[in-house]
């Protein structure tokens, strides 16, 4: 059975999601001084932490993992929101950290130009829309795939 158009897409953006998963925690390593690097306060530090393995596994899940009969020839939609926590998790603590600020953490508090800090919202950006774009995707598949009834104007509400 050929795989359609949509599918073929969500394949295609398998790689490059991947690529930008592991983006988003190289960046943070170099962030956090290498590993196992420095962030204080603790939980900043742990943050990045489960940030960092966030990114890995995801990328795993990306291009090899849980994918059942449903999804042949794609990841799974659990992968795609996983790609979306990895890129949504550090834009809000960007923000955060700049504004606000964060309890007992003023470092970066007004620094919203830090070249690192950029490069990683544009990574996080780009990661957030490929993982939207597919879950979109996804849900209009499943809305109408075969032998599932899609209401009509006559029968909704």
């Amino acid at each position: 059975m050929p795989l359609s158009a949509v599918p073929r897409a969500r394949l295609l953006a398998r790689v490059p999601a991947a690529l930008l998963c592991l983006a988003v925690s190289w960046i943070h390593v170099q962030d956090q001084g290498g590993f196992p690097g420095d962030k204080t306060p603790h939980y900043v530090g742990v943050g990045y932490y489960l940030l960092e393995a966030a990114g890995v596994l995801c990328a795993v899940l990306l291009l090899a993992g849980g994918r059942p009969r449903a999804f042949r020839g794609d990841a799974h939609p659990v992968a795609w929101l996983l790609a979306a926590g990895v890129a949504v998790g550090p834009l809000l603590g960007f923000v955060l950290s700049r504004g606000p600020g964060l309890p007992d953490y003023s470092d970066d508090k007004g620094n919203w130009t830090e070249p690192l800090a950029l490069i990683s919202v544009a990574v996080e950006g780009a990661l957030l829309i490929t993982a939207a774009a597919v879950l979109l995707a996804v849900s209009r598949t499943a809305r109408t795939a075969p032998g599932r009834r899609v209401p009509s104007a006559s029968t909704a509400g």
